[in-house]
């Protein structure tokens, strides 16, 4: 049996009849750049994540410096966030001349630990940039205690997380400004680039919706220096079909999440987990064992995918050693990139590839030294 790591084709073919018409339309109508299909979706994602306004953009990295620019943030200034996650969180603030400040996660849910934020904030730091890592809620009560206190903006960066809540609310609703990706191996893909920016504020959302458009509300008229941020018509038709299937799509990766964790318990892996009140959204299912290259190698021998994430913190990469961070800042981020592996998870996955996967992972540990 082979198991991919991802199968989007199986996804696509879900609903591909929907996808090809709504395509159609788009061709037949010509709105290849914003349009009606990208308004449709942003009204419909801004209802589903229950919050007043949605502005789709080119990718979630887009979404993330528009965010930074909202908020005025420039050289000099700091933001808080994590060194254990993809680099477009930290990409944003490095587009606007600020610093990222790093903390060190939590051991158990790979989120920034939020017992550590308040003691890196400064009178330079204009903001908090927490991640819902692997689409699992950050410990959101106590950062929003935190940024109250210090009176400090909170930024989402939901890439990961379409569907997750806390509290029994979606995040990207309690943040100032949350920022999702739609690459098309997320939650909710599109068919190449896409993101959006999320808020309550209408000032905010106009001037998002100003600055993507390279600074214009009327063509030629630039108000200020901007950008080419937009969506693609095309990627809006494909997302407006792909959000009515998201819901389900979610319930499915939290039954195999549930699957693995059953399957899995009694071997030498740390399983992910849940916190009370958190619902994640699933986006990768990653456990940890010290020997994790070997099991990943063990893994594709016998036809079954896995990746890892992320294999080098952020505060050890090449580009940002002019930060001045070194080995043993941040031990439980640097631990976890040796230490994870995320296992194929995604909603076609079938009880079968479950089973043969965990079936695989026992053999591996009967066989261990």
């Amino acid at each position: 049996m082979q198991v991919p790591y991802l199968d989007l084709r199986a996804q696509i073919n879900s609903c591909r009849r929907e996808i090809d018409a709504a395509l159609a339309k788009a061709i037949d109508c010509c709105s290849f750049i914003l349009g009606p299909d990208v308004l449709d979706f942003e009204k419909q994602f801004a209802k589903y994540c229950g919050v007043r306004h949605a502005i789709a953009v080119n990718s979630g990295t887009s979404a993330l410096h528009l965010a930074l620019l909202l908020l005025d943030v420039g050289p000099g200034d700091e933001i808080i966030t994590t060194p254990y996650t993809f680099a477009a969180s930290s990409w944003a603030i490095s587009y606007v001349g600020a610093r990222p400040v790093y903390v060190d996660i939590n051991e158990a849910t790979f989120n920034i630990d939020v017992t550590q934020v308040e003691k890196a904030i400064t009178p330079r730091t204009k903001a908090i940039l927490p991640v819902h890592l692997y689409g699992l809620p950050c410990d959101l009560e106590e950062l929003l205690k935190i940024a109250a206190r210090n009176s400090l903006p909170i930024i989402e960066d939901a890439a990961q997380a379409h569907g997750a809540l806390y509290r029994g609310w979606k995040v990207g609703s309690f943040g100032k400004i949350a920022c999702f990706s739609f690459y098309p191996a997320k939650n909710l893909g599109a068919f190449g680039e896409g993101g959006a920016l999320l808020t309550d504020d209408s000032i905010f959302a106009e001037r998002a919706r100003l600055l993507r458009e390279h600074g214009a509300a009327e063509r030629y008229h630039h108000q200020e220096i901007g950008y080419n941020y937009r969506m693609e018509g095309l990627q809006g038709a494909v997302l407006r079909v792909k959000l009515n299937y998201l819901q389900t799509w979610t319930n499915a990766r939290r039954q195999i999440a549930k699957r693995y964790s059953q399957l899995l318990a009694d071997t030498p892996l740390r399983l992910p987990i849940e916190p009370e009140g958190s619902a994640s959204a699933w986006h990768l299912y990653t456990v940890r064992h010290p020997q994790r290259d070997e099991l990943k190698k063990f893994l594709e021998e016998g036809g079954i995918g896995s990746s890892v994430h992320y294999p080098l913190p952020l505060h050890l990469q090449p580009c940002y050693q002019f930060l001045d961070y070194n080995v043993g800042d941040f031990p439980i981020a640097e631990r976890a990139a040796q230490e994870c592996l995320s296992l194929p998870i995604y909603p076609e996955l079938s009880d079968e590839q479950v089973a043969f996967v965990c079936s695989r992972i026992h053999g591996f540990f009967r066989n261990a030294p």
